[in-house]
């Protein structure tokens, strides 16, 4: 990773996304107990991929693989946003609130690809010139 950074938990959206797991499995407690093996559990593993593919992709040796797994938290955070939906259309969730966090990471997310990206970018450029 470098570029100033010692580790995944140095990641403003790394630490924002662990907040939201911990947020989430609050809220998925008081879901329905026959809802344990189903929404409830893609729920929690959703939310929980998020955090571990910035921190798997971040511990990657370069930036084009650690694009890769930014991406895949993209699409986790993607999937936990329409399970949170279903959740809310069945009833099981009461505050939207939780939404306004997604957004925010996202916005994270793609920010921290565009900059990795650029700065992939511009190392590819520098090795063709060699």
């Amino acid at each position: 990773m470098s570029d100033g950074l010692k580790s995944h938990k140095d990641l403003d959206v790394w630490k924002k996304s662990m907040d939201l797991a911990t947020e989430i499995y609050k809220i998925t407690k008081s879901f329905p107990k026959e809802e344990m093996y189903g929404l409830t559990s893609q729920i929690r593993r959703a939310v929980v991929s998020i955090s571990a593919n910035i921190a798997e992709g971040a511990a990657r040796n370069s930036k084009k693989e650690f694009i890769q797994f930014l991406y895949i938290s993209l699409g986790s955070l993607a999937e936990l946003e329409t399970e949170l939906l279903i959740a809310k259309n069945i009833g099981y969730l009461k505050n939207d609130s939780i939404f306004e966090e997604i957004k925010i990471i996202r916005k994270m997310l793609s920010g921290l690809i565009n900059s990795v990206r650029r700065k992939y970018d511009s190392t590819r450029q520098i090795k063709s010139k060699s």
